[in-house]
C-alpha cells in the first residue's frame, strides 16, 4: 500500500514537472544512447537547457516538485539502471561547446570535448593539457571527476569555474579551491552544474607537444580497448604505485564475463558492456570484482563511475556517492 502511495506521488509529481517545463520537457527518453555503456533505462522527463534562465526554470520545477535531478553532458562516467531515472534529466548537450583563448588563459564551455581542446590548445602554442587527448568527456565532467591521466589533471591546471546550483537557482564564479578537488574526484554534487571552466596554462613548445599528444594516443590505442564502456572503472588504490588493473589481474578476473558484462582482455580496469546487454550485469560485474579483490588482497576499490537509477544506491537524488558509499561533500560557495 505505501509502495503504490509513492508510486501515485512520484507520478503525479513527473506530472507536474513536465507542466511547469512546458516545451522544454520530453517524457520518456532512452538514456543509453547518451552515456558511452550504451544501456540502461529512459528518463521519466528530459530537459536540454541552452541558457541560464532555462536551468532558472528547472530550478523551480525541482524546489516545486521534489524530483530527483541528473546532469549528464558527455555520459561517459555513468551506469543507468535498466529501470532508467525516475526523475528529471538535465543534458548539457545544448549547452556552449565554444572556448576562448586569451595570453594563457582558456574559458572553455561545460560540453567543449576533451581531446578536442586539448589539440587546439597545443595548435595555438599553449602546454599543460596534452594528457587530455585521450580522455572521453566534457570540461563539466571533467571538472567534477578532477579528470586526469599522464601526468596531469584538472587540478593543476583549472582557476575557477561558472557554476549553477540546481537547489538553490544560485550561480556565479567559484574558485577551483573551493571545489574540494582531489583524486579522480570533487565536493560538487550532482545538483551543481559546471557552465564554464577558466584554466591557467604556459606557453609551449609547439613541436614537443605535438609529439606528446601522439604518444598518449598512441598509448591509449595499444592499452585501453574501445567499445562499449566507461573508460577506468576503479580509482589506483595507490598512484602511481599500484593500479586497480593490477590487483584485478592478481585475482584472476581479467577477461571474466558475467551475463552481457566482462572484464576487458586489453585492460583489466575496464569493464565492457554490450550491443543488447543490461546495466544490472555491468553492476553486478563491477560488485563481484570489489568483492573478489578486497577478499583477496585487503584493498577496497573505489568506483569512478556513477550509478543511476539503482533503487539499492543511496544518495541517487544527488548522485554524490559511488559503489564505496563515499559521500561528496558540498562546495562552499
Amino acid at each position: 500500500m505505501i509502495e503504490g502511495t509513492t508510486r501515485r506521488m512520484q507520478a503525479d509529481a513527473i506530472e507536474r514537472a513536465a507542466g511547469l517545463l512546458g516545451d522544454l520537457a520530453q517524457r520518456d527518453v532512452a538514456l543509453a544512447p547518451l552515456t558511452t555503456y550504451r544501456v540502461g533505462g529512459a528518463a521519466a522527463i528530459m530537459v536540454r537547457p541552452r541558457s541560464v534562465d532555462d536551468l532558472c526554470l528547472i530550478a523551480e520545477t525541482l524546489a516545486a516538485t521534489g524530483l530527483p535531478v541528473l546532469v549528464i553532458g558527455r555520459g561517459s562516467n555513468l551506469l543507468v539502471a535498466d529501470d532508467g531515472f525516475a526523475g528529471i534529466v538535465v543534458s548539457l548537450v545544448e549547452m556552449s561547446s565554444e572556448f576562448t583563448v586569451d595570453g594563457t588563459q582558456v574559458v572553455a564551455g561545460a560540453m567543449v570535448a576533451l581531446p578536442q581542446l586539448a589539440r587546439r590548445l597545443v595548435a595555438v602554442g599553449l602546454t599543460g593539457f596534452e594528457w587530455a587527448v585521450g580522455v572521453p568527456g566534457s570540461i563539466g565532467g571533467a571538472v567534477r571527476m578532477n579528470a586526469g591521466g599522464h601526468g596531469g589533471d584538472m587540478a593543476a591546471c583549472l582557476l575557477e569555474v561558472y557554476l549553477f546550483d540546481l537547489r538553490s537557482g544560485r550561480h556565479g564564479w567559484v574558485a577551483a579551491n573551493h571545489l574540494g578537488l582531489r583524486f579522480r574526484g570533487s565536493d560538487l554534487a550532482d545538483h551543481q552544474v559546471v557552465i564554464e571552466a577558466r584554466l591557467q596554462l604556459t606557453h609551449g613548445d609547439r613541436q614537443v607537444s605535438e609529439r606528446e599528444l601522439d604518444e598518449i594516443v598512441r598509448w591509449r590505442r595499444e592499452h585501453q580497448p574501445g567499445g562499449q564502456n566507461a573508460g577506468s572503472v576503479f580509482v589506483n588504490p595507490i598512484p602511481g604505485q599500484l593500479s586497480a588493473g593490477e590487483l584485478i589481474e592478481r585475482v584472476g578476473l581479467r577477461g571474466f564475463t558475467l551475463g552481457t558484462a566482462s572484464v576487458s582482455d586489453k585492460h583489466a580496469n575496464f569493464i565492457q558492456g554490450s550491443d543488447g546487454g543490461c546495466a544490472a550485469d555491468v553492476r553486478a560485474l563491477i560488485e563481484l570484482v570489489r568483492q573478489r579483490v578486497a577478499a583477496q588482497t585487503g584493498y577496497e576499490l573505489r568506483s569512478e563511475v556513477r550509478l543511476v537509477g539503482f533503487a539499492d544506491v543511496p544518495g541517487n537524488d544527488l548522485l554524490g556517492r559511488d559503489l564505496s558509499g563515499d559521500d561528496v561533500r558540498e562546495v562552499q560557495w
